[in-house]
C-alpha cells in the first residue's frame, strides 16, 4: 500500500466470531490509510493455510452480488452518529460490491462505476493479501472533513464449503457485520 507520506497507518486484528470457526485462518489483520487524492486505503492481511481455502480466480473487474458468500473482505462505513452507512465488498477475483443504506440493513445496491474500488491481490501459500482503494470524495453521505466510523470484516471459504466471520467487533451471538456497535474504528478526517 503506498499511502501519503505524512499518512500513519492503523493496522487492527480482526477476530473469528465464537459461532463460527477455522482450522486454516491463524490471523486476519486490517490496516487503514489515506491515498493521495484523500481515498481510503485499506489492506486486509491473511494469514494461514490458503491451500485449505476456497479464494475467488482472478476475473475482470466488475460489481457482482452476493461476493459475502465466498472469500471476500468487507468495509463498512458511517458518519458518526449518523445512521446512513455504506457497505464495500472486495472479492480476490477482483469483483467488488458497494450498497448505501438508510438504516439498519435498509438498503440497496450502488452499481456506479465512478464507486468501483481499486483491488489489488497478493497470494501465497500462507498468506493472503488485498488492498482496495475507495473513493471517498464520490460517497455523498461522507462529507469532507467528517469523523467517520468503520466496520471492516471478512467472510473466509474453507474447501469443505464452511465459512469463518472475522470483525473487528461481534457484538450479537450470530455473526452480524451490519450491527452498530461493529462499528469500532474512528477516522477523524479525510485528508485531501
Amino acid at each position: 500500500m503506498k499511502l501519503m507520506h505524512d499518512a500513519t497507518p492503523s493496522i487492527a486484528i480482526l477476530t473469528c466470531h465464537p459461532e463460527t470457526h477455522s482450522q486454516a485462518v491463524h490471523r486476519i489483520e486490517a490496516q487503514t490509510g489515506w491515498m493521495q487524492g484523500g481515498s481510503l486505503a485499506l489492506t486486509y492481511t491473511l494469514k494461514g493455510d490458503c491451500s485449505r481455502l476456497r479464494i475467488p480466480l482472478p476475473c475482470p473487474p466488475r460489481w457482482a452480488d452476493g461476493l459475502w458468500q465466498h472469500t471476500c473482505f468487507e468495509a463498512f462505513i458511517m458518519v458518526k452518529d449518523k445512521p446512513a452507512y455504506y457497505e464495500f465488498n472486495f472479492s480476490p477475483s477482483g469483483e467488488w460490491a458497494a450498497y448505501l443504506f438508510g438504516h439498519y440493513r435498509d438498503g440497496a445496491p450502488l452499481m456506479e462505476e465512478a464507486l468501483a474500488p481499486r483491488i489489488t491481490v497478493c497470494r501465497t501459500g500462507e498468506s493472503l493479501e488485498l488492498d482496495a482503494f475507495i473513493p471517498l470524495d464520490r460517497l455523498s453521505h461522507i462529507p469532507p472533513h467528517t469523523p467517520f466510523m468503520l466496520a471492516l470484516s471478512a467472510v473466509v471459504e474453507e474447501e469443505s464449503g464452511q465459512r469463518s466471520y472475522w470483525a473487528l467487533k461481534h457484538p450479537s451471538d450470530k455473526p452480524d457485520f451490519h450491527h452498530p456497535d461493529a462499528f469500532t474504528l474512528e477516522l477523524l478526517t479525510r485528508e485531501q
